[in-house]
């Protein structure tokens, strides 16, 4: 009986240590960031100033993104901002909303994200915009980019 005992916590200290039990997943995490600039919003913003631009920073675990983003000099307040499909210099649907009208910088939250979309991230095809009231389509962009 003492040995069943021996082996048994054995077996069980040998599964806390090595990681999760069989079916047990371990969630990966990523980062990724994009700094973002009137010269990359695609539709040729009006009225906006030299100096707008925008910093997304987010991470991914598992399929949870938890993200910041911020933003200054535009020609307005934020109507909304969010993660849309698209390579670099195409414009593409939106994939994430990040704020809803009426968003103040700092903005953060988090989203639950599907296959596809992660795999769009992790490949650079997608992107982060704010619109405005005089640049509804978008006043400030930034491609995403994986930094690990």
């Amino acid at each position: 009986m003492k040995n069943s005992f021996f082996v048994l916590t054995a077996v069980v200290a040998a599964a806390l240590v090595s990681g999760p039990v069989a079916g047990g997943t371990v969630s990966a995490t990523a980062k990724f960031e994009a700094a973002l600039t009137v010269r990359q919003e695609t539709d040729h913003p009006k009225g906006t100033k030299p100096t707008a631009s925008g910093q997304f920073t987010a991470t991914l675990t598992g399929k949870t993104l938890k993200w910041k983003l911020t933003w200054k000099n535009l020609s307005g307040p934020a109507n909304q901002a969010h993660i849309h499909l698209g390579k670099r210099g195409i414009s593409g649907n939106v994939l994430v909303p990040l704020c809803p009208p009426g968003c103040t910088s700092p903005n953060h939250g988090t989203a639950t994200l599907t296959a596809v979309v992660i795999k769009a991230m992790k490949a650079g095809g997608t992107y982060v915009n704010v619109h405005t009231s005089k640049n509804f389509d978008g006043e400030i962009r930034g491609q995403i980019t994986l930094v690990k």
